[in-house]
């Protein structure tokens, strides 16, 4: 499953980086892109089967900005119906488990990289592994994160954790494992605010407090590499800062633009998604977000702490706002076909109970009228979980039928 990322033309990257390392450029719109593909740091494994194709916003397994989380054999995936209520899509094809056996990280791809190396005890204090399932998806997916607080607020990618019905995250300088409720998400800007349940006391990462990185500053990502649950620690360089890339899936559909971003050169893995990169000093100076892996070189990409951190105490305080979701969305459970009627209906949901079916064509909620999947997505977000709505639609022999549905807590947005 793979994602191409088209990096938009920013200050000049540093000689650290090599030009043989650098994406081939075209030209879109006036605007230097890159069209070396990216891919999302994540890693998915699981079987496909059991579950109805999904595809929204990314699709990719656990949807996001770019792939939900990428699989480690880059698997491919098609989006061929829209879950409404769960915007993501299952792999196509089987994908194989990580060996639970540490990895042999290698030789550094480039003169800016070194050979990754199981993390130190300092490096690991505040780090988190993350395994979400999705459910309906018969998946899971792993990934890293960051402990805030000492009572336990963790940041992520939002693209580790969307689509996730369950998530157990494990602290890794301690080896406990908590049950996590997602607190919001901003999928826009690929953050995710967690609540580890019943936690006390964790010890925090140590944010940096001196102004960032500029190019040619040593810096090293810690990650969940291959979602293994083992921390690696990748040493490299930055090469350019307040970068812009753009992630879409590869048919070109479900774009999505991040800024102000770090590029770097580390031999990041999947799993390294929502890891912190670490300045000289052992601070927090971004999380690994994205990577492009090719022609021997990996070029990478974090979200200054900055940022990331800012769109985090909104989420923390319930700030809501068109990028920010808290909580868990409303979920009706249907998947919709390109003509608009159902391609099919998740067991247990809202609509089966309701009495949809395949075939059937929705055609407005709440009196509103709806006339494609945009237009069902955009109105069932707009109600809470536990609200009442009537659904009117058609059967797929035409007759007209409406019935009142009860909305459910639908998989993390």
């Amino acid at each position: 499953m793979e994602r191409e990322v088209t990096p938009t033309a920013g200050p000049t990257p540093s000689p650290h980086g090599s030009p043989s390392a650098e994406p081939s450029l075209s030209t879109s719109g006036g605007v230097a892109v890159a069209t070396k593909p990216v891919v999302r740091r994540g890693v998915a494994f699981g079987a496909a089967g059991g579950a109805l194709a999904l595809g929204l916003l990314a699709g990719g397994v656990g949807g996001g900005l770019v792939a939900a989380a990428l699989a480690s054999s880059d698997t491919d995936t098609a989006a061929t119906s829209t879950i409404e209520g769960a915007a993501y899509a299952p792999p196509t094809t089987q994908e194989q488990v990580p060996s639970i056996v540490p990895p042999s990280w290698g030789e550094p791809s480039t003169p800016d990289e070194s050979a990754a190396t199981a993390a130190t005890a300092d490096q690991q204090v505040g780090v988190v592994t993350i395994t979400s399932t999705l459910g309906y998806q018969n998946a899971q997916s792993a990934g890293t994160g960051m402990v805030l607080t000492s009572d336990g607020l963790v940041l992520t990618n939002n693209h580790v954790i969307e689509g996730s019905t369950s998530i157990a995250v494990t602290v890794e300088s301690t080896g406990q494992t908590y049950v996590a409720t997602v607190v919001g998400t901003d999928a826009t800007h690929d953050v995710a605010v967690l609540q580890l349940q019943g936690a006390g006391g964790v010890t925090p990462v140590a944010l940096d407090d001196d102004n960032g990185v500029t190019t040619g500053d040593d810096v090293t990502a810690i990650g969940n590499a291959d979602g293994t649950g083992t921390l690696v620690a990748a040493a490299g360089a930055v090469t350019a800062t307040e970068q812009t890339m753009t992630a879409s899936d590869g048919s070109g559909s479900g774009a999505e633009t991040l800024s102000g971003l770090i590029q770097f050169a580390a031999d990041v893995v999947s799993g390294d998604s929502g890891g912190p990169l670490l300045d000289d000093e052992g601070e927090v100076v971004g999380m690994t977000t994205a990577a492009s892996t090719g022609n021997g070189s990996v070029v990478a990409y974090a979200i200054s702490i900055e940022d990331a951190v800012a769109i985090a105490i909104e989420i923390e305080q319930g700030t809501a706002s068109a990028d920010i979701v808290l909580g868990y969305p409303a979920f009706l459970g249907v998947a919709l076909s390109t003509d608009g009627s159902l391609a099919g209906v998740l067991e247990g949901t809202p609509a089966a109970s309701a009495g949809l079916a395949a075939g059937d064509t929705i055609t407005a909620i709440d009196g509103a009228a709806v006339s494609s999947a945009a237009d069902l997505s955009a109105a069932i977000a707009s109600y809470e979980p536990g609200d009442t709505v009537t659904v009117t639609w058609t059967t797929a022999a035409g007759a007209a039928e409406s019935a009142q549905v009860t909305l459910s807590e639908g998989p993390a947005a």
